[in-house]
């Protein structure tokens, strides 16, 4: 008898609009994604959102004064990962130009890393960041997207 091969965790997924802005890519895409960032069963909601909101949000539960690229919420639930990860679309789309990436490439390491924090993973210090970034560029790299932690001009 054939190894059994461990199973896939399950997702449920809702995506929103906040501040009027629609999501940039294909559900499917979206969904494919956190699925391959994820360790266990999880309910995620991903939100996108304007600055205005994405400001607000990171002053309210980071008191920093910035709309940032993305915050993840994870929720203390003990049979499902349970989480909201919300990416300010603006800031991604002027980072991803900044950084001479493509958009949708950006966005799905942000995805891949709200997911990833949604699961405990953080990168505080720099074990812990290698350890998360490696995870990152692993997943990254199953959708054909290049590291997001090389430097271009290498």
């Amino acid at each position: 008898m054939p190894p059994s091969r461990p199973r896939r965790p399950s997702l449920w997924l809702d995506i929103q609009s906040g501040d009027g802005e629609a999501a940039p890519i294909e559900r499917a895409r979206l969904r494919r994604l956190a699925l391959a960032a994820l360790e266990r069963d999880a309910s995620l909601t991903v939100r996108f959102v304007g600055e205005a909101e994405g400001r607000e949000l990171n002053r309210r539960y980071r008191g920093r004064d910035y709309a940032t690229n993305v915050l993840t919420f994870p929720y203390d639930t003990p049979d499902r990962l349970e989480a909201d990860i919300v990416i300010c679309t603006p800031v991604v789309r002027a980072e991803a130009r900044a950084q001479r990436k493509r958009f949708e490439d950006h966005l799905a390491h942000l995805l891949v890393h709200g997911a990833l924090h949604a699961q405990g993973h953080e990168h505080e210090d720099e074990d812990e960041a290698q350890r998360m970034e490696a995870a990152e560029v692993a997943i990254l790299r199953r959708f054909r997207i290049a590291d997001p932690y090389r430097d271009p001009d290498r």
